[in-house]
């Protein structure tokens, strides 16, 4: 049941950082946020797509496949808008 919960969470957490990747992509700048943060939790991630499968948990790799994905894509966005600005 953990594994359910967690990888519950790591799927609900993608459609909340898509929020950021659509008002990124619609401003067009970066205004406050550091994409430093966000490339240690999408490391974070992409650890956690290794780690999952070795404690048989596979709705949290699930789960995980997802946010790690939209945290490249917000991380991506982040790093192309901030160059963009000097």
């Amino acid at each position: 049941m953990p594994d359910v919960i967690n990888g519950l969470f790591e799927l609900l957490g993608a459609p909340f950082i898509l929020v950021s990747i659509v008002r990124l992509r619609k401003d067009k700048a970066v205004r406050g946020v550091s994409w430093i943060h966000a490339m240690f939790f999408t490391a974070w991630g992409f650890w956690n797509l290794y780690y999952y499968p070795f404690l048989d948990q596979w709705f949290s790799f699930s789960g995980g496949i997802a946010i790690v994905t939209a945290n490249s894509v917000w991380v991506g966005l982040l790093i192309y808008y901030s160059k963009r600005a000097i």
